[in-house]
Formats: C-alpha cells, sequence, structure tokens
C-alpha cells in the first residue's frame, strides 16, 4: 500500500509573487493569463528584479526611478509649470517573438493605410468624391490643412513615423486603440525606460534575447535621410521650446539620433531651401522632424498667429528642397 504525503515546500519567491499577485488580478492579464511555454521567460523577469532590489520589488522600482532621474527623463501636463519625472517599472512587459511579430506586421499595415489616406486626402480625394469620407468630415476638421492639398512631399511619404496605441483586451487580442500621424511622442520615452531598466536588470537581455531598441531608431534615422537631395543631409528635430510637455523626450531623440535640436527662430527660409542660423553664418538644413502642431509649423501658409513657426517652410517642402516629417 502506497501512502500519498502532502508537500509543504514553499515555492520559490519569484513563483510566490507570482501566485499572490494571480490570486488577485482580473480576467485576462498577460501574466496570469500567459501560456506554459512563457512562464519561464516571467520567472526569469521576476527573478531578475528581486535579485537587483535585494528581494524587494519595491527597491528594484527605487533603483530604477533613481536612473530615470539622473538620464533626466520628464513630461509636463498641459497647464502646468513644473515638469513632472517620469514613472517607470522594473517589471517589463513580456512579449514573445511569435506574438510580437504579429503585431509589427499588423502595425506596418495600418501605417501603410494611413499613408495611402493622407495621400489621397492631399492629392486626389477619391473618398471625398466617392462620397466615401464625407466632405464635412474633411473639411471641418481643424487639422486638415488646406495649403498642403496638391503638395507631394520630399520622398512621397506623407509619414515617416507612426505610433499607435496598443491594449489587450479580455480575450488576449490586442487592439488599436488610437492612431498617431500628426507628430507621435513616445519613442523616446521607451528609449529612456529601457536605459534606465537595463541599469538595474541588465541581466535580463542575456537571459531571454530581448530585441534592441537601437535597429529601430537607426531605420527612423536613415528613413528621413533617405527622403533628402543631398547623399550627406543635415538633419534637425524642430521643438516648440521647452516649455513643451515633451520637451525632455525631444531634447534626448536629438542626442541619441545625432540631431540638432532647433527651435522656429533659430530656422530661416531662402530661395525654397531651409538654413539654421549659427554664429558662423547659415548652414543648409535638409530635413526637419518637426514635434509641434503642424498648424503653427509655418505663420505665412497655416496659422499667421503662430509665433513658433517657420515663415515660408511650406513653399521649401513644396519645392522638394527640405523634408518635413511628419
Amino acid at each position: 500500500m502506497t501512502r500519498w504525503v502532502e508537500s509543504h515546500v514553499a515555492p520559490e519567491p519569484a513563483e510566490a509573487i507570482r501566485i499572490a499577485y494571480c490570486a488577485d488580478a482580473g480576467p485576462g492579464d498577460v501574466l496570469c493569463g500567459a501560456p506554459s511555454s512563457d512562464l519561464a521567460a516571467w520567472r526569469s523577469i521576476l527573478e531578475e528584479v528581486l535579485v537587483a532590489g535585494g528581494g524587494s520589488i519595491a527597491e528594484a522600482q527605487g533603483r530604477v526611478q533613481r536612473h530615470v532621474k539622473e538620464i533626466g527623463t520628464s513630461f509636463r501636463l498641459p497647464g502646468e509649470g513644473e515638469e513632472r519625472q517620469w514613472p517607470a517599472s522594473p517589471l517589463p512587459l513580456a512579449i514573445s517573438e511569435a506574438e510580437w511579430s504579429g503585431i509589427s506586421a499588423a502595425v506596418a499595415q495600418r501605417a501603410e493605410l494611413c499613408e495611402l489616406l493622407l495621400a489621397d486626402i492631399y492629392g486626389a480625394q477619391r473618398l471625398v468624391l466617392s462620397n466615401v469620407l464625407p466632405t464635412a468630415a474633411l473639411t471641418g476638421s481643424s487639422h486638415y490643412l488646406r495649403p498642403m492639398v496638391g503638395i507631394v512631399p520630399p520622398g512621397g511619404h506623407y509619414l515617416h513615423i507612426y505610433a499607435a496605441d496598443l491594449g489587450r483586451g479580455p480575450d488576449g487580442e490586442w487592439r488599436v486603440l488610437a492612431d498617431h500621424t500628426r507628430s507621435p511622442a513616445g519613442a523616446g520615452y521607451a528609449l529612456e525606460n529601457r536605459l534606465a531598466a537595463s541599469q538595474v536588470i541588465g541581466g535580463l537581455s542575456a537571459r531571454l534575447n530581448i530585441a534592441r531598441l537601437a535597429p529601430f531608431f537607426a531605420d527612423l534615422r536613415a528613413g528621413i535621410a533617405a527622403a533628402c537631395e543631398r547623399t550627406d543631409p543635415r538633419l534637425a528635430l524642430l521643438t516648440p521650446g521647452r516649455f513643451n510637455q515633451s520637451y525632455a523626450e525631444q531634447a534626448h531623440l536629438a542626442r541619441y539620433l545625432g540631431l540638432l535640436l532647433v527651435e522656429g527662430a533659430d530656422i530661416a527660409v531662402h530661395d525654397d531651401k531651409v538654413y539654421l542660423r549659427t554664429i558662423e553664418g547659415l548652414k543648409r538644413v535638409d530635413a526637419l522632424w518637426q514635434r509641434m502642431d503642424a498648424r503653427l509649423l509655418d505663420p505665412l501658409a497655416l496659422d499667421s498667429r503662430s509665433a513658433i513657426g517657420v515663415p515660408g517652410l511650406v513653399d521649401a517642402m513644396a519645392s522638394g528642397g527640405t523634408v518635413i516629417a511628419n
């Protein structure tokens, strides 16, 4: 006769935390609903964070926030004068390679759709003529830039940067909550999150073979440069100024990508070419990654009340001499 003895061996700390968390988590939680094939990755994440925090996730959180402060990551809410420190978590969101491949392919497809929509809206306008897109919905939008109709941007692309807000539903499916095509923010914060977290849980990349961010930013820079006339173009990031909500992100991106960080007052247009004002005279600028409200870009062609735009910028783009992204 065999006797079964119940085991009272306590689970490992990482597993104990997962069990306690899942006891209170709602349906569709990405950790608690993870397939068995992904549990090893989540266990590695929790183990690394616990080691970094001396057994405490809260301590690991504090270490990450200290690195965020050293990097200078901050943001400002509309109407506030003081900057806030960017909140970062030591626990990354684990997405398997297979799942991410599906997400990236779908997001790329959606970006292509947005490119085609913009090309039609500012070009042939077949969607309006066929009433698929009601005329009032287009012309009634405050973001519709009427002077841009008929202008084919240098390189032929209306979009160089596209972003989407993604959410994971209760059924585990990923959904697009919003498209961002005007001046998408967030890439800089993703970079700063990775830099801060890597200082605390740097060993995780080797354990899980985490995808690097550097190729994305290299492709982003190369894509903008490829649309320029000159083979060795000078690129700049056009910021609304230091009081913008995401100025810290813009400054960090400019440093990381090797872009000039400029404001409208630093730029001049002569003979449909864009130049940077320097103590050595005017220097040609081939492309601007603009991070302001597009309606404020050019007070001559768009909103005449703009005090932060560049007079003549739309004409410079229309002539093909300057790339504006987006």
